[in-house]
């Protein structure tokens, strides 16, 4: 008889306060945007267009975001002996973890050391030979910011932006969880598609742009060009050549089109608040370059690492070069190269061109630069 009942007891169902598998974690929240999404080791889709989009399976192992159009599927991979992982990211976002404080993606490091790809949260959006490299490599000596090598070319290139926001992550250093990305592709400033992709991505996204004497950038776009052609065995154009039409400045010529800073400023400020910018000054940054950088910092929220021992003075390039951890590092050789020599003719109808677009992009920014 009491076989019998404990057969029985065996085929009731357990009540509802006992579970008959392992306790499952306790549910992380994470918010984005007015959305909120749980996650308990499922996966999770995070429709950002609709509340009513957010859904959430128990398909262990595996997590999705979709981002508008664009999905980046998240599958653990081994890169040099580590769990890597490629999701997006929302800089700043709160997660309420087990003890049911919250914490900022930073603060969660701790927690969690894996590697992973994410959508940046810094781009560099130009100028062209403004110093957009020397400032990608300044803040690399940053021990919370990992950087993106090669520009990527994703909001101003149709064919790489219908590739989608997977093929763009992909495409971003491995960082860790308290780092913050960042890529530079100095042809987002001059692209008209650029500003409006980059929000559709993130409206959050810090925005650095650095620029220089408009003078000085013609001369050094043009000198790009110039060892370009001669690599290739082409012949290139004198400068007074590209400069001047029948003894008038030639506005068509693109060097001095791209040194003309306000209307794509103008294009850029319809679409983000001027809090999202940070403009660097590319002259000061060759001069000063530690000065300028503490003033990155601040605006990224950074911790003050980067010092006057980061940087020293090389003769021989004529510029500062990089300290890291005893080890020494200077740009490409590239950079740097001495302009043509112009004549001053020329040169005082350059200046005298850029006063006007000088003062309105002067206006748009709220700040003077110290140009010819």
């Amino acid at each position: 008889m009491a076989a019998v009942f404990f057969t029985l007891l065996l085929l009731l169902p357990l009540p509802p306060y006992i579970s008959s598998r392992p306790f499952a974690k306790t549910p992380v929240t994470i918010g984005v945007d007015k959305n909120v999404v749980h996650q308990n080791g499922g996966s999770i889709t995070v429709n950002q267009s609709s509340n009513n989009d957010i859904q959430s399976s128990n398909a262990v192992g595996h997590k999705e975001r979709e981002l508008d159009q664009n999905t980046i599927n998240v599958h653990p991979n081994i890169q040099n002996g580590h769990e890597v992982y490629t999701y997006p990211r929302k800089t700043g976002q709160k997660i309420q973890n087990n003890s049911g404080t919250e914490q900022t993606s930073s603060e969660t490091s701790q927690n969690n050391g894996k590697l992973a790809h994410h959508l940046p949260d810094i781009i560099i959006i130009g100028v062209r030979k403004g110093g957009t490299r020397a400032l990608l490599e300044m803040l690399s000596l940053h021990d919370t910011i990992a950087t993106a090598q090669s520009e990527v070319h994703f909001f101003d290139s149709d064919a790489h932006y219908q590739q989608g926001l997977e093929w763009y992550t992909s495409q971003m250093p491995l960082a860790r969880p308290d780092q913050l990305t960042v890529e530079k592709t100095p042809a987002y400033f001059t692209s008209v598609d650029a500003p409006e992709r980059i929000l559709h991505m993130n409206p959050s996204i810090r925005l650095l742009l650095i620029v220089r004497d408009p003078v000085d950038r013609v001369l050094s776009d043009y000198t790009q060009v110039l060892h370009n052609q001669l690599q290739k065995h082409k012949v290139p154009q004198r400068i007074e050549d590209l400069l001047l039409r029948d003894g008038e400045l030639n506005l068509n010529y693109k060097a001095v089109n791209r040194s003309v800073y306000h209307p794509h400023m103008q294009r850029w400020l319809r679409v983000f608040p001027h809090d999202s910018f940070h403009i660097v000054d590319g002259d000061m940054l060759i001069r000063d370059p530690l000065a300028e950088m503490k003033k990155v910092e601040h605006f990224l929220h950074l911790n003050p690492q980067i010092t006057e021992e980061n940087f020293y003075f090389n003769r021989t390039k004529g510029f500062y070069c990089l300290k890291e951890q005893g080890h020494e590092r200077c740009l490409h050789e590239s950079k740097g190269r001495t302009h043509p020599n112009v004549a001053p003719e020329i040169l005082q109808k350059l200046c005298e061109y850029f006063q006007e677009p000088n003062r309105k992009f002067f206006e748009l920014v709220g700040r003077k630069f110290d140009w010819k």
